[in-house]
């Protein structure tokens, strides 16, 4: 494993900025825009700029490259505050976490493109790769890519594409295509209408596609997961799981949304079969204890397991393979869980919860969609089950 630079490993602006206080602070504006937001199929416009601002966008980003470098769980418990006022804006804010440390990846030109501005907002996608052609001096690169979360707002977006000669893939070493990885200016794109989608419809999910763009060769490297450029632990940490457990973050805050939400119904609702708020029945207080059980438990879980990682890096040793299971598997329980607790208080809250002025009625629509992404979803059950078992992973999201 590449030595790390210990110093780095408890954030780059420590002193100036708190990443969970400011995420806290920003959470009445976040909420009072949250229907724009999901009307508009994307942020508000102040989100955005609040979110910018407030430097929420590059906690995944190293200091060199201008972010703040925030350590891991610090990361995870500001994409919580942000998620527990809106779904859709901690998932934004938890896309550029993942990609900014993807960032931390790139050498050469397209490195330089990211250090070229200030505070950038870098998003991007490995989904649907695209095909990118040898051609004199450079590359050729069209295709079109899924789930572009924040596409619309970025000022970098990243992407992989799998390297023909002619007609031909190129193969790597190990017999299999090659893919290279570029970041791409937002002008080099054409962002598609495509997320009409059940949840998570502020996210500004869409397609976008590119149209043979030459690029030069510098720009375009061999995709790269295993080898930072970057020194700080936050780099050293298996870049999957890092998306993992920072999926967890949202599923905790809309969860805890839901909770809060719930409890203000049953203060106020009196079914219409009863004489007493909802809140006097036991059933109900029954489903409300085990959502807090729930959501507490899977936090607690994530987070022991995140903070033992994160020390076995700062100590200079790598991630021992059992513990990196348990990362993966407190990642993917507590996005399958928090679910649990959601439906609980949806179900709960009986036909109160169907309407879209209720707010249980967006966090159950959005909490699903979380559950859903293939490094969260519940196959990982299987995948951890097996490394247990000291057999290999057989999965690329490993």
């Amino acid at each position: 494993m590449p030595e790390i630079d210990r110093t780095r490993a408890i954030g780059a602006n420590v002193g100036s900025f708190d990443p969970v206080e400011t995420a806290r602070r920003l959470q009445p504006l976040v909420r009072a825009h949250a229907d724009e937001t999901e009307r508009g199929r994307r942020l508000a416009a102040p989100v955005i700029e609040a979110l910018h601002s407030a430097g929420l966008f590059t906690m995944g980003l190293s200091s060199a490259l201008g972010g703040s470098e925030t350590p891991t769980l610090q990361a995870i418990r500001a994409i919580e505050e942000v998620s527990y006022a809106d779904g859709a804006s901690g998932w934004n804010v938890m896309i550029t976490f993942d990609t900014a440390i993807w960032a931390g990846f790139l050498r050469g030109a397209s490195r330089d493109l990211v250090a070229s501005m200030t505070k950038p907002i870098v998003t991007g996608t490995l989904s649907s790769p695209g095909r990118i052609q040898k051609a004199d001096g450079g590359y050729r690169i069209s295709g079109r890519w899924k789930f572009g979360s924040g596409c619309q707002n970025a000022d970098v977006i990243l992407v992989g594409a799998f390297l023909s000669e002619g007609s031909k893939p190129v193969l790597g070493r190990s017999g299999a295509p090659q893919m290279l990885q570029i970041a791409l200016r937002p002008a080099e794109v054409n962002i598609l209408d495509t997320w009409h989608v059940t949840g998570m419809r502020g996210t500004g999910s869409h397609d976008f596609t590119v149209d043979n763009l030459f690029v030069s060769a510098e720009r375009a490297l061999p995709l790269n997961i295993i080898e930072p450029f970057e020194r700080g632990p936050l780099y050293a940490f298996p870049m999957l799981a890092s998306f993992a457990v920072a999926k967890g973050g949202v599923a905790l805050g809309i969860a805890r949304h839901a909770i809060d939400a719930f409890k203000e119904i049953a203060h106020a609702k009196v079914p219409a079969t009863r004489r007493s708020a909802l809140r006097e029945q036991p059933a109900v207080q029954i489903d409300l204890a085990h959502a807090e059980a729930i959501v507490h438990s899977a936090r607690a879980f994530l987070h022991q397991t995140v903070e033992q990682g994160w020390q076995e890096l700062v100590a200079g040793r790598k991630i021992p393979e059992p513990l990196r299971a348990l990362i993966r598997l407190a990642a993917t329980d507590c996005v399958h869980r928090c679910c649990d607790a959601v439906d609980l208080m949806y179900n709960a809250a009986a036909a109160t919860a169907i309407h879209e002025s209720c707010e249980l009625e967006r966090c159950f629509r959005d909490a699903h969609v979380v559950g859903a992404h293939i490094v969260v979803q519940s196959a990982m059950y299987e995948v951890v089950g097996r490394v247990l078992l000291d057999l290999p992973p057989e999965t690329a999201v490993w």
